[in-house]
């Protein structure tokens, strides 16, 4: 009774697995192949190193600030000290917030990057969408941004239908 159950469970149970279809996707490749994405990276990636020097400035001039301090404190009568000090200590508070509003959870870069390469990313998924629904896939993977994906067979990837969904031509 039991190898009866157990057969006709192996003969259905295999069957739903078999009607449910898989791909994955690239989207590393995809996004290299996408001119506007490779573009609005550039750009982000040259603020993000203008805002970068601008922080490594106001630190740089801070540790100077607080080297100098260091040798003259002993030197100083105690007013001057207080002024020093408070000035070091806005300098600092200065560059952290600085650091923050260009880098931080929802500072400039997290925007500008919303603004320039999501809509990019939207298209990809929106793409990768119609061509699952049109093949009727029931799963499609990203093999990118180290996924769980440990081996995928090529004829799996999706990603050129994906690129020809968008319009994009391989580079």
């Amino acid at each position: 009774m039991k190898a009866i159950i157990l057969a006709t469970l192996l003969i259905f149970g295999t069957g739903f697995v078999n009607a449910q279809k898989y791909a994955y996707i690239d989207s590393d490749y995809i996004l290299g192949q996408v001119p506007a994405y490779s573009e609005a990276k550039d750009k982000l990636d040259k603020m993000a190193d203008r805002w970068t020097k601008e922080i490594e400035k106001r630190y740089e001039v801070l540790a100077m600030k607080k080297e100098n301090f260091a040798r003259e404190e002993v030197l100083l009568p105690k007013e001057e000290k207080k002024k020093r000090k408070e000035e070091i200590e806005k300098l600092e508070l200065d560059a952290m917030q600085m650091q923050k509003t260009r880098f931080g959870v929802k500072g400039d870069y997290f925007s500008k990057r919303q603004e320039l390469i999501k809509p990019i990313q939207d298209q990809v998924y929106e793409a990768m969408q119609a061509v699952a629904s049109k093949r009727n896939y029931s799963f499609v993977f990203d093999k990118a941004n180290q996924s769980n994906l440990v081996y995928a067979d090529v004829k799996y990837d999706i990603s050129k239908s994906v690129l020809k969904e968008m319009g994009v031509t391989n580079r």
